[in-house]
């Protein structure tokens, strides 16, 4: 179609009815185009293109579902029948399925041609799926012959505004000559994580389209195939302007808020970092439950279960349960045992802006870094999150376990290692341990707040029937802290 001067029509896209794959896509495969769609045994390839075939025509297209040396009709459909997407109504009406074995068997790659030609215009249909390419190749008598093979097809697909997708094995040639002739390539790959394996889609080409480079996630369920870009890639344009930060939030403590400057700022991020048992999810409970049916939050839990959290937020008298059943709170629980990354935020992110949820916890950042695996990427996540949050005017907390260990007397600070964080914290809480006489004492400082005047000195605080209570001037923490230095070898500092 002829375009005005100096417009550039945007490219006829088709959606794969993927959500996440066709963020990956920008829009969708190429509409009258060839891709490929290639993986080992097992990835998945399958699943995708009846998934495909299913997705389009239940938004009206016809489809042809074309087998070479795969499994039989039967058996696949026996296979499909336990996924979702699935529709035994659908076949023969608007898929059709043909085994074409015996045609490339006795006609080669010739009869294989005349045979889509015919089913195509018989049937009007707009996408077709051919699985085994691989055997279409190896009945090739030369590499021409084959690449002619795709030639001819790519010229069909032209001339009958039909989609073609072909399904084949991972090639041991890194770049096969019928790469360089479609105008798509997409691989399934598995990746070891440690003792577990992740499935990876990976975007490796599609003609005219920046398509979201990189290894993304996804995972089959019984919905099919599920894709789930990579968190950093997708998340809120660091260069659109952030919401305006109107007031502070409470943290649900009325000291910390004094020595914050007021509370943590809206769309801000803090960091509370501090040992085992210190009292960190307790103080992002107590944050949360400052939630409301007009002002949502947002758990992200990876050590605790729901019940759990509801009984330890009872047991220290906070109304966090009562926020979770107005549905002012909704608790995300998470394992560290499995999951992925990149998946484990979308689910994160996607009720965050259901909720339109104006405060978030994530208890907290070891859990991400088992998951993540790779420490480089999870820091980059951790920024893309800290962008998405300002740009909604979400507050959030995270928090960070510091090992407990002893460290020199009468510096409380020693020891603590907070290198790198100002790309995944605008403020920064210190929880801390100290030992004086056999017996355990928590302190609390504020280390930064964004854009505040805080008050940076220690406070001794307790946890107890109404969580945590903070004491709201230093004199307790000097006190412990003189007695620390004059004690010797009997008094410790216990954090990171």
């Amino acid at each position: 179609m002829n375009s005005p001067k100096g417009k550039i029509e945007p490219l006829d896209q088709i959606p794969s009815g993927i959500p996440g794959l066709d963020t990956i896509l920008r829009g969708g495969f190429l509409r009258a185009g060839i891709t490929i769609i290639q993986g080992v045994p097992g990835a998945g390839k399958t699943i995708l293109g009846n998934q495909l075939c299913y997705n389009h025509v239940a938004n009206g297209g016809k489809a042809i579902y074309v087998t070479l040396l795969a499994e039989s009709h039967a058996r696949m459909m026996l296979h499909m029948s336990q996924l979702s997407f699935f529709n035994a109504d659908l076949v023969p009406e608007r898929l059709y399925l043909i085994s074409a074995f015996r045609v490339l068997e006795e006609s080669g790659l010739k009869g294989l041609q005349d045979l889509l030609r015919r089913e195509i215009q018989k049937h009007g249909a707009t996408v077709v799926v051919l699985d085994g390419l691989v055997a279409a190749e190896e009945s090739a008598t030369s590499a021409r012959e084959f690449k002619k093979f795709i030639h001819e097809l790519q010229t069909q697909a032209s001339l009958t505004d039909c989609t073609i997708f072909l399904l084949t094995g991972a090639g041991s040639r890194p770049v096969a000559p019928e790469h360089t002739m479609v105008d798509g390539i997409l691989e399934l790959k598995s990746e070891n994580v440690g003792r577990r394996t992740e499935r990876v889609l990976v975007a490796h080409k599609m003609r005219g389209v920046d398509v979201l480079r990189g290894h993304h996630a996804m995972r089959i369920t019984a919905g099919g195939m599920e894709v789930f870009p990579r968190i950093e890639a997708v998340i809120g344009d660091p260069d659109t302007p952030p919401a305006h930060v109107t007031r502070a939030l409470s943290s649900g403590l009325p000291v910390l808020d004094r020595i914050t400057g007021g509370g943590f700022p809206q769309g801000s991020t803090t960091l509370l970092v501090g040992a085992v048992g210190v009292g960190k999810t307790t103080l992002g409970l107590q944050f949360l439950s400052q939630c409301t049916a007009d002002a949502p939050g947002v758990m992200l839990s990876f050590y605790d279960g729901p019940a759990a959290l509801l009984t330890k937020a009872g047991n220290l008298g906070l109304n966090f349960a009562d926020a979770v059943a107005q549905h002012a709170v909704e608790i995300i629980w998470q394992p560290i045992t499995e999951g992925q990354l990149d998946e484990i935020c979308d689910r994160f992110l996607r009720i965050v802006r259901l909720k339109k949820a104006k405060r978030v916890f994530i208890d907290g950042i070891g859990g991400l870094s088992r998951i993540a695996g790779d420490q480089d990427r999870l820091a980059r996540v951790l920024a893309a999150l800290n962008i998405e949050f300002q740009l909604r005017g979400v507050t959030a907390i995270y928090t960070a376990e510091s090992d407990l260990s002893a460290a020199i007397h009468g510096k409380p600070f020693d020891g603590l290692s907070l290198q790198g964080v100002s790309s995944v914290a605008h403020n920064i809480v210190l929880m801390r341990y100290v030992e004086l006489r056999s017996e355990l004492h928590r302190m609390i400082s504020v280390l930064k707040v964004r854009s505040a005047r805080i008050d940076s000195g220690l406070h001794l605080y307790t946890m107890g029937p109404k969580g945590i209570e903070i004491e709201d001037d230093t004199a307790g923490a000097a006190r412990i802290l003189h007695a620390l230095e004059s004690s010797g070898s009997s008094a410790r500092v216990l954090d990171a």
